[in-house]
């Protein structure tokens, strides 16, 4: 077999050899599709939403491997639903190909509650949505503190910040209503100027409500001519108002000659 190989020319040979390596390569290319099955891909189909035992037959006969990647937890799904799926719904990918889960715990993890009093009611919406905690319902208490949070409770009882609960649980909130409990004589606030005035709403807990100052270049030596609400009402009885409650103010230029108020007549004629 040697003599008769070698017998044959040069460039004869180099043909064979370039040939049978040619063969040898094209074999191996088809063996290889054979074994990873090169061209071969499948849709993904989408799982979310669907239980994780659902979800694991439908993509094993399908063709394709599962394995849970991460597990967390949402209170608005179903346990053991799945969450999130990698590669994604509808991605075209090669057979065997393996689909990650996250799946919605069983058991809602402990965590400890948070202190929400002292917060605005928005700060503590967003405190309740970081901690994984549901809004439950928003009361209101007499307090010049508008929108504050003045009690944070659970089941109609207050709960202690640290307290450990199951992520989820609906926390309910006390508010102030921007009003205090006790009323009191609405301040006399014609004939001082602005600065003073502003004083005097800030010693009793009431707020500065609009300010109407026409003609006035410069508020701060102001006086004020008008407020609402007024001292006395119509029939000269004295106003009266909580902490927290608004005044609107007046202003001109010049001083308002102020007129002494109209006392009833409360004695008894005959």
């Amino acid at each position: 077999m040697f003599k008769s190989i070698t017998s044959k020319p040069l460039w004869v040979n180099i043909l064979f050899a370039f040939g049978g390596l040619a063969v040898v390569l094209i074999l191996f290319m088809f063996s290889l599709n054979l074994v990873t099955r090169h061209g071969k891909t499948m849709t993904i189909p989408g799982v979310e939403g669907r239980t994780f035992a659902e979800a694991k037959r439908i993509l094993e006969t399908a063709g394709f491997d599962v394995e849970i990647q991460d597990s967390i937890y949402n209170d608005t799904a179903v346990a053991m639903a799945v969450l999130r799926q990698f590669p994604a719904a509808d991605e075209v990918v090669k057979v065997n190909r393996t689909v990650y889960l996250t799946i919605n715990r069983s058991v809602p993890p402990t965590i400890e509650m948070p202190l929400l009093e002292g917060l605005s009611f928005r700060n503590a919406q967003l405190m309740l949505k970081q901690y994984g905690l549901r809004m439950g319902d928003t009361l209101y208490r007499s307090d010049y503190a508008k929108n504050s949070v003045l009690e944070q409770q659970m089941g109609g009882a207050r709960i202690k910040p640290g307290t450990k609960i199951s992520m989820g649980t609906k926390i309910d909130l006390i508010l102030g209503s921007g009003a205090g409990a006790d009323q009191f004589s609405v301040p006399e606030l014609v004939g001082l100027t602005y600065t003073e005035a502003k004083f005097v709403l800030e010693s009793n807990g009431l707020v500065l409500g609009t300010v109407v100052a026409d003609g006035v270049s410069d508020s701060a030596s102001a006086y004020v001519i008008k407020q609402n609400p007024e001292r006395f009402t119509m029939d000269n009885r004295i106003n009266k108002m909580r902490q927290g409650q608004s005044v609107d103010l007046f202003l001109s230029i010049e001083r308002p000659v102020i007129a002494p108020p109209v006392i009833p007549d409360t004695t008894i004629k005959n």
